[in-house]
């Protein structure tokens, strides 16, 4: 792999945070998205479980770096802080190679919800934990990440409340929406800490849907942040400038190679999207919003319905053969982040292949791969999220 970061500038701030599974880039240095959004003022760590589990050596803990020349540059976060991220070298055939990850944290679509996030995490560097554990595919271990162990591994934190789009601020509320410049103050430090010299690249991020209640929350997003003159202009010529904040406007504007890593019942968007309690008036969607084994027959006909639809929403992607499919039939979320779904000896597999192995098929040309597993329940290997 020979290509250049030179195109990542462009692209990678607007397209964050609009899938909630992964997609994988083939180009100059490696990028994992994810977004994940918890229950409402709850901590998700302590309001779900796993239906597997495995045990694993304690994890790498890696320390914050802030990116004290953003200031300067007006990239700040939800607060006026500096933005962030954690990084841990690559050595070895690895050395200049980078994956970079994206923390989630969902999105605030008004001035009250951006208010409530800068004096949390997601909106402030001061509020974020001075160590983090890396699992998953930032794992530094070759038994848990076989194919990037060795690479470069950064996770950069969302502290913007935009998916790294937003250019402006509200003054009244002392809010700054300034996502797309900490993207680009991110990028130019990690440039100059070795980044320009990369010569490998994946990408992940998360995945495909959102109907009515999705679409209300990010036309207050792109509203609120001034994401407009950030979206991609052939396609906000075609279609309203908030119907180009969802991956499927954007996908077939992308010509690097894409792996997409996906479950085809995202509790996520099933909380938040599908069946939000907003929605829910009478509380018919409560339990099986919450654990799928509460699902009635008629819900998990509705949840079928949603698949159907969702792997007819890629079928134009998967044509290519330049790009990848890993689609499993699990209750799951972020996969690729957590250590027994990347790799692991009880891990989610479709047809034998795990995740790990699948994007490194796909990444290093061992195999094409277009994995689109059956229906739920026949999945035995899934590890479904179950919520308190």
């Amino acid at each position: 792999m020979t290509t250049t970061t030179t195109t990542l500038y462009s692209w990678w701030g607007f397209m964050y945070g609009l899938m909630m599974g992964s997609l994988i880039w083939k180009c100059g240095s490696c990028f994992e998205f994810e977004h994940s959004q918890p229950l409402p003022l709850q901590d998700w760590n302590n309001n779900v479980t796993f239906k597997a589990a495995a045990a694993f050596a304690p994890p790498l803990m890696v320390g914050l770096t802030l990116v004290d020349a953003a200031a300067s540059k007006g990239a700040v976060c939800l607060d006026g802080s500096l933005p962030a991220y954690h990084i841990h070298r690559g050595y070895g055939s690895g050395a200049n190679s980078w994956l970079i990850q994206l923390e989630g944290g969902g999105w605030c679509n008004s001035i009250t919800k951006c208010v409530f996030s800068k004096k949390t995490r997601h909106g402030s560097s001061h509020y974020m934990e001075k160590q983090i554990p890396f699992e998953g595919i930032l794992s530094n271990k070759a038994g848990e990440n076989p194919d990037f162990y060795n690479w470069n591994r950064v996770k950069v934190r969302y502290c913007d409340g935009g998916s790294f789009s937003g250019d402006s601020q509200n003054e009244a509320a002392q809010l700054y929406f300034r996502g797309q410049r900490i993207w680009s103050a991110v990028m130019e430090d990690l440039m100059s800490k070795g980044m320009r010299y990369a010569n490998q690249s994946l990408a992940c991020r998360l995945d495909i849907s959102g109907w009515r209640t999705l679409r209300y929350m990010f036309a207050g997003v792109v509203r609120l942040q001034g994401m407009q003159k950030n979206l991609p202009r052939g396609c906000a010529k075609r279609f309203n400038p908030i119907m180009c904040f969802f991956p499927q406007r954007l996908i077939a504007s992308v010509r690097t190679p894409l792996f997409l890593v996906n479950t085809a019942y995202d509790t996520w968007q099933i909380q938040v999207s599908l069946a939000p309690a907003s929605a829910d008036h009478h509380g018919y969607w409560n339990g099986c919003r919450k654990n799928y084994a509460r699902c009635t027959e008629s819900q998990i006909s509705f949840l079928q319905g949603f698949r159907n639809q969702m792997l007819y929403a890629v079928k134009g992607f998967s044509r290519l053969k330049k790009n990848g499919l890993f689609i499993n039939s699990c209750f799951a979320h972020c996969q690729t982040e957590r250590q027994d779904t990347w790799f692991s000896p009880g891990s989610p597999h479709i047809k034998s292949k795990g995740i790990a192995e699948s994007v490194g098929n796909w990444y290093f040309d061992r195999a094409a791969i277009m994995a689109i597993d059956c229906p739920y329940p026949c999945d035995h290997t899934c590890h479904h999220l179950v919520f308190k």
